[in-house]
């Protein structure tokens, strides 16, 4: 009997990926914050800069990202007009997602702290809606690498309760919304019991709206960032 189940081969090969950079005045470089944002699915690094240097103030070094994978956005089939997107990866191939996050992930953190010249004591990871999840397991995995993570409209891990995780050194803050399809009130509600079984700080804010980048989240965001950090 012959069979016709195909082979299957995987291999890796380099791929060009970017980040944009905001470097704050002078003035702040003593001991600079460095901030990696990750940008939701469907979205860009450009909007994911500007967004989170609103929340974390312009005296922080923020490096947007950007995904992996690249779409187009658009109704049917794109045309000339389709904006483009990006994202980090789909549910069947979700295990070279993750480690593809971790590499670039650290890439960009040894880039800035060579640059920069501060310790992972003075680094934070953000992200929006898909990277969220990914960003608990980078901490969950490499514990020595930022000293705090924010995390907007996403989830947590699937396997967060599995023993494949280290203990979460870095300080966490999650911010939900009550009217998120994805993340509806009564799954959110549960992330910060979740989250604590690696983490010890855990901040949790459930606020009102869609599922959308919080535009007044800095009054939150900022006093915690001078908490974990020292202003």
């Amino acid at each position: 009997m012959h069979n016709n189940t195909p082979e299957q081969h995987n291999f890796a090969v380099r791929f060009e990926s970017r980040y944009l950079l905001h470097v704050p005045q002078q003035e702040y470089f003593v001991k600079p914050l460095i901030i990696i944002a990750l940008h939701g699915y469907s979205s860009n690094p450009e909007a994911m800069l500007r967004l989170t240097v609103g929340l974390a103030g312009t005296e922080n070094v923020v490096a947007a990202i950007q995904a992996p994978n690249q779409h187009y956005v658009s109704q049917g089939l794109p045309d000339g007009q389709s904006a483009p997107g990006y994202n980090w990866g789909i549910r069947q191939h979700w295990e070279s997602a993750v480690r593809l996050h971790h590499d670039m992930v650290l890439h960009v953190l040894a880039d800035l702290r060579e640059r920069f010249q501060v310790g992972p004591e003075r680094c934070a990871l953000a992200g929006f809606s898909q990277p969220v999840g990914l960003n608990y397991r980078f901490v969950a995995t490499h514990p020595d690498q930022v000293r705090g993570v924010i995390g907007i409209c996403g989830g947590v891990p699937r396997d967060w309760e599995e023993a494949n995780y280290k203990p979460v050194t870095a300080a966490l803050i999650h911010i939900s919304r009550d009217e998120d399809p994805y993340y509806p009130v009564e799954v959110a509600s549960a992330f910060p019991q979740r989250l604590r079984v690696h983490a010890k700080d855990v901040e949790f804010y459930m606020l009102p709206g869609p599922h959308r980048f919080p535009s007044k989240a800095n009054v939150i965001v900022q006093p915690w960032l001078d908490r974990v950090f020292g202003s």
